[in-house]
């Protein structure tokens, strides 16, 4: 697990709040995924510092349920939320082995899957999870952004990916997985899943006076994609 998102956990909550990549792309084009969630018994997998947990509260979810692999973000949760929420530590690698079959109505995911080497177990398990008619939200790295990271050459290999990113104020190392739309694709509806709607999201026109360059580039280039999938009604 990089230190961003565990020696630097209060420095990512308070960077990710209003910065471009996540205020102003990420969140509104996954949160443009959503229906009502009033009264709707929420799973918000991958929770970070609890951005999420906040909105579906403030959208008056019945329940929310925050997991994540770092135990400094769900302390962080926890101190935002107290009882307003259950948060836990949970590898999504895993899947998701605490959660009753049938249980959510949404499950959302931010800018977690690209973490994980196999994606199979953890949509099984959201299948599982979800009731008949609820749907997952997730979004990731744009595979066509991640290409020009590979090592390969190859665009449908699995690669393991190393950078510095600068998100905290300081360089940290992160490792991730770059994989092709087909792979990430071909583990939704394997899973049983219906992909009802991808996009690859729109820069709040916000991020100009954050960065007028950033804006430009994101404006003009993938860098995030955004699924909605689906558990059939039996």
């Amino acid at each position: 697990m990089s230190e961003m998102y565990t020696k630097h956990a209060e420095t990512y909550d308070s960077v990710v709040r209003n910065n471009i990549y996540n205020a102003c792309l990420e969140r509104p084009s996954l949160q443009a995924l959503l229906d009502n969630v009033q009264g709707l018994d929420i799973i918000d997998m991958g929770c970070g510092s609890g951005i999420y947990a906040g909105y579906f509260l403030e959208q008056s979810a019945r329940s929310v349920t925050c997991l994540d692999l770092s135990s400094d973000m769900v302390s962080i949760v926890k101190r935002k939320f107290g009882d307003k929420v259950t948060a836990y530590v949970q590898d999504i690698a895993a899947g998701l082995p605490q959660e009753a079959a049938n249980s959510a109505d949404v499950i959302v995911c931010p800018l977690v899957l690209h973490y994980l080497d196999d994606l199979r177990v953890v949509f099984n398990d959201v299948h599982r999870v979800l009731k008949p008619g609820g749907y997952m939200v997730f979004s990731t790295h744009h595979p066509f952004a991640d290409f020009e990271c590979s090592a390969s050459g190859n665009y449908f290999a699995t690669e393991r990916v190393q950078e510095e990113w600068n998100t905290v104020g300081t360089p940290v190392t992160v490792n991730f997985y770059r994989r092709s739309l087909t792979d990430i694709c071909n583990a939704i509806t394997a899973a049983g899943l219906v992909i009802a709607r991808l996009t690859e999201g729109t820069v709040s026109e916000d991020a100009k006076a954050i960065s007028e360059e950033t804006y430009n580039h994101l404006k003009h280039n993938p860098n995030f994609l955004f699924v909605r999938c689906e558990k059939l009604r039996t």
